[in-house]
Parts: C-alpha cells; structure tokens; sequence
C-alpha cells in the first residue's frame, strides 16, 4: 500500500522538513498562526480534551524577557526568529470538557478530578497538539525551530501561571541562510516496529 499524500506535500512535511537554526527578517502574521491553528485543531487528543495553549511572543521586551531562559546555544535564535511560540499544557483543560466532549460531559470529574491525573494527560495530549503545530507550520510553508533547552520553570513564572507548564520554545519564520543541520540518520522500521 502505498501513501496517498502528494509526494510532494510528504516532502514538505516530512522527508525534506528539518528544525530551521536560522530565519529571515520575513514576519510570521496572526492570520498564517490561525491558519495554522484552524488546521490541526483536528488532531486527535484523548476525549478531545486539546490542552494545547500557546504564548506568540512578539514584543522586543517580551522576546528579551524570553531570550534569558533559553539555553545559551539557543538565545541567538530565539533572539532573531521573527516569531516565537510558547507551547504549554493547560493542567486546568478540564473545565472545558463539557463543551469539547458533550456526549460525556462528566468527564470532567470522573476522569480528571485530581490534579494529579490532569497534569499527566495534559502533557501526554499537549505534546501531540505540539507535534501537529509543527507540522502545520510546515505545511503553511514556514520553518520551525522546536527547542526544549530552556530554563522550563523560569519560562512558566515569567509568561504563564501555576495552572500552565511550558512543553517547548518553537522558533517560525521562513528559513534563513545556512538554516539546515545535515540530515540526522533515523531508525529502520525492524529497528522499531515488532509484531507479536
């Protein structure tokens, strides 16, 4: 069987896609963020719970208050990156199950109750929402850096709340000079895949 995707658009979101180290100064706007958004709202999350919340850093006082918890190698590029994006679980995405989940609204509290068992989903279900991002910054035909080396809790008290923990740092914009590491080797499919 073969994949019914364009080979081209494979391409682009996949075997050509690489995390983009520089950008040009072309802006990232809100309407390309939202269509971005409008298109992986529809990945799947557990009982659509979408706990994905994203901070679009824009200021030149907001990207300096930013660009001091990043990890050294990645403060140059999150300093020129034309847009940045905050990616973090929402640990209170819960409140929003009777709207995104109406055939069990009381999923809220059966299931998600306890902080405890919220922070865990949120994470697991935040990160694939953050996958889907990527992919859909590479679909609009943007770049994106994703970066978790950052001071993680100095990120939550400077842009977020105790309700919020930060995922990751995406840098967007279109690809600068010399953007590209070499291609990483990747696993083969014995190397991954066991059937039983």
């Amino acid at each position: 069987m073969s994949i019914v995707l364009d080979p081209a658009a494979q391409d682009l979101l996949f075997r050509e896609a690489r995390t983009a180290n520089t950008f040009t100064d072309e802006p990232v706007t809100d309407e390309q963020v939202q269509a971005i958004y409008d298109l992986v709202k529809y990945g799947p999350t557990a009982f659509n719970q979408s706990p994905l919340r994203i901070t679009l850093v824009r200021s030149a006082e907001a990207r300096e208050r930013l660009v001091q918890h990043m990890a050294e190698g990645n403060q140059p590029k999150t300093a020129t990156a034309p847009l940045v994006a905050i990616l973090a679980a929402d640990n209170e995405f819960h409140e929003e199950l009777p709207e995104l989940f109406p055939h069990f609204p009381q999923a809220k509290d059966v299931f998600f109750g306890e902080r405890s068992a919220r922070e865990g989903a949120a994470t697991l279900n935040a990160a694939l929402q953050a996958a889907y991002f990527i992919i859909g910054i590479r679909a609009a035909g943007l770049a994106a850096g994703p970066m978790t080396g950052l001071d993680f809790e100095g990120v939550r008290k400077e842009f977020l709340d105790d309700d919020h923990t930060p995922l990751m740092v995406v840098n967007i914009g279109t690809p600068g000079e010399d953007a590209w590491f070499p291609r990483s080797p990747r696993l083969a499919y014995d190397e991954v895949v066991t059937t039983v």
